[in-house]
């Protein structure tokens, strides 16, 4: 049963990639295209992180298949991790692509302030602006949708990664327009959305990259979570003091560790069987895959 769950969950998360990497393929193409036929800075730099759509949708559908494939002898807690770094690679591309989107913004800029013309974007690239908000937006949501239903950290990164493409679209929108229809000595504005937009992508990456990040270096998870656990081994009458928690995140998943205190008169079957009890409602809350590990102590 789980082996089908897993099939099932790998099979929404390829087909929510693949739907989105055609759709950033067609449009980086069309970007690139309206970028150099329509004469815009903004436009190219939207079309360089439409790129790194395209390169990220390409990490998910690798990472995410090994992150389900299930524990051997080399990964007893399973390749749930493979997903985690497929996250920290996503922000990390993100915040390289918007600090470039920064950097060339500045320097055109920078030109004009010396005095320097600065050419004046064709209504190609507007459109192309348009356009990626428009369809950027709804693949926002459809990915958002389908990461929540499968539980997935790689695929909510990718559905972000959208987000901050139809930002990056609306201000590349504002930047072209108002060079277009505001006259010569508006040009700048070109620019100006480069850089503007620049900040919300770096933003975006680093909001993936801290908890990625954390996860791996093996942060526990929250307060709250770990009370939870705490108050379910408790709910039992004969359990008292659990103590040692020790508590990570895998992927999708959680890894729980921890000592419980029992009476040292009941039967080891009666132990072993309250343990299995704890076990089976941890995954009923926290899931079928949930890693635990449970250190029973007499009184």
């Amino acid at each position: 049963m789980q082996e089908i769950e897993t099939k099932g969950r790998e099979e929404r998360i390829y087909k929510t990639t693949l739907i989105g990497s055609l759709f950033n393929l067609l449009l980086l193409l069309f970007k690139f295209l309206a970028a150099v036929f329509g004469h815009s800075a903004a436009m190219l730099a939207d079309a360089v992180h439409s790129l790194s759509d395209f390169i990220t949708d390409i990490i998910v559908i690798i990472f995410v298949r090994i992150s389900n494939k299930p524990q051997d002898e080399n990964h007893d807690y399973g390749h749930g991790k493979y997903e985690t770094l497929a996250t920290s690679i996503i922000g990390i591309i993100l915040f390289i692509i918007g600090f470039g989107i920064l950097w060339n913004g500045s320097k055109s800029i920078y030109h004009w302030i010396k005095g320097e013309a600065l050419g004046s974007p064709g209504s190609l690239a507007l459109i192309a602006a348009l356009l990626s908000i428009l369809i950027k937006e709804v693949l926002f949501r459809y990915t958002k949708n389908q990461a929540e239903r499968v539980n997935s950290q790689a695929v909510e990164a990718n559905a972000w990664h959208h987000r901050s493409d139809a930002l990056s679209s609306i201000g590349t929108a504002l930047g072209i327009g108002g060079a277009i229809f505001l006259g010569e000595r508006w040009r700048v504005l070109d620019p100006i959305a480069a850089v503007v937009v620049s900040f919300f992508i770096m933003h975006v990456a680093i909001k993936l990259l801290i908890p990625s990040l954390e996860e791996l270096l093996e942060k526990s998870l929250s307060k709250e979570v770990e009370q939870k656990i705490k108050d379910i081994a408790l709910s039992f009458p004969c359990v008292s003091d659990p103590h040692q928690l020790r508590t990570r995140q895998i992927g999708s998943y959680y890894a729980i560790e921890m000592h419980i205190v029992m009476d040292g008169n009941l039967s080891l079957y009666e132990v072993h069987q309250v343990t299995i009890d704890i076990e089976t409602e941890l995954r009923e809350v926290f899931g079928k895959q949930t890693h635990i590990g449970i250190h029973v102590e007499p009184k």
